[in-house]
């Protein structure tokens, strides 16, 4: 019997981790586009923040209770905050004002980010073949974002602060990964948005119809759920390794916003996004060459390998359900 590495359990486990994140984003992200299309940002991000907030304290005694909130780290948290909160407002008003695809598309230049932001933040080497993929994702960028008579630049400039964001967020999960709990990453960064669009909320509140109210549940559960996948996700592999997985979310937003709201893209938007889908997948490929990666990758397929050969010459009725 193959024994498993360290390097596969912690990639396989991340992964996992990180398609969960995304598949409850993108249910997120659906919710949201329905709702704030008859709510303001501020009551809808303070709604999703507050069921948010109350999913992860529900499920705290999984996570070793109120002391899995304790940290000496308050600066990072804080900056985390900060992060969280151009990530959120700046995602969801983008996302109010145009296509759900090509929200998402702008969204996730946040892998192209992470790439650059590596080197001062984290110290990684990147090489001038990765940069050049940088610079043509940007280009991608471009076609996406060329002026239209329906062009709208203030909602694209706040999806790539939202993306610039998140590829903060991504990057510090990383960075407090060894002293900070996923649960108080996942908090601290919920917490945040809720305390501030209370102060903007202002006379705004428009009290919801029945549907809408499950609907903001739905959101906040989904929420809490995504910011559990993501920071277990990166707290457990390399940004660089992990960020362009998230691009299968790309497929389900175009199909939602099809047959939800008739939303086709363009053969440009098609275009930019396929140019900076092949960008990140790029840089993937540089980074197969890094040792550190290419161990957690070898690692993982021969985990998945060994694993299939075993289920395949006898059942189990006992399995481990510990890696699920």
């Amino acid at each position: 019997m193959t024994a498993h590495t360290p390097a596969q359990d912690s990639f396989g486990v991340a992964v996992g981790y990180l398609m969960f994140g995304i598949a409850a984003g993108l249910a997120l992200d659906l919710c949201a586009k329905w709702l704030l299309a008859s709510y303001s940002l501020e009551q809808f991000v303070f709604l999703r923040s507050t069921f948010g907030l109350l999913t992860l304290l529900a499920l705290i005694r999984w996570y070793g209770g109120l002391s899995s909130l304790h940290t000496r780290r308050w600066r990072w948290h804080l900056l985390r905050t900060g992060l969280a909160c151009i990530a959120m407002f700046g995602f969801f008003y983008g996302l109010s004002k145009m296509p759900l695809v090509n929200a998402l598309t702008l969204a996730f230049t946040a892998p192209l980010i992470v790439t650059a932001l590596s080197v001062p933040l984290l110290g990684e080497h990147v090489g001038w073949r990765r940069w050049t993929a940088v610079m043509v994702g940007f280009g991608g960028v471009m076609l996406v974002l060329r002026p239209q008579s329906n062009f709208d630049m203030a909602a694209s400039l706040a999806l790539l602060a939202s993306a610039a964001g998140y590829a903060g967020l991504a990057i510090t999960a990383r960075k407090l990964a060894a002293t900070e709990t996923t649960f108080s990453m996942s908090f601290y960064v919920i917490a945040g948005p809720l305390t501030i669009s209370s102060f903007l909320l202002g006379g705004d509140f428009r009290s919801p119809e029945p549907f809408a109210w499950l609907l903001f549940v739905l959101a906040g559960i989904c929420s809490a759920a995504a910011w559990v996948g993501i920071v277990g996700a990166y707290r457990r592999a390399p940004p660089v390794v992990l960020a362009p997985f998230e691009y299968t979310a790309l497929i389900g937003a175009a199909i939602a916003g099809y047959y939800i709201w008739n939303e086709v893209p363009d053969r440009w938007v098609v275009v930019g996004s396929s140019i900076i889908m092949g960008s990140g997948l790029y840089i993937v490929s540089r980074e197969m060459e890094n040792g550190l990666t290419g161990r957690y990758l070898r690692a993982f397929t021969a985990g998945v390998t060994a694993s299939l050969v075993r289920r395949s010459r006898k059942p189990a009725p006992d399995d481990d359900l510990t890696g699920l």
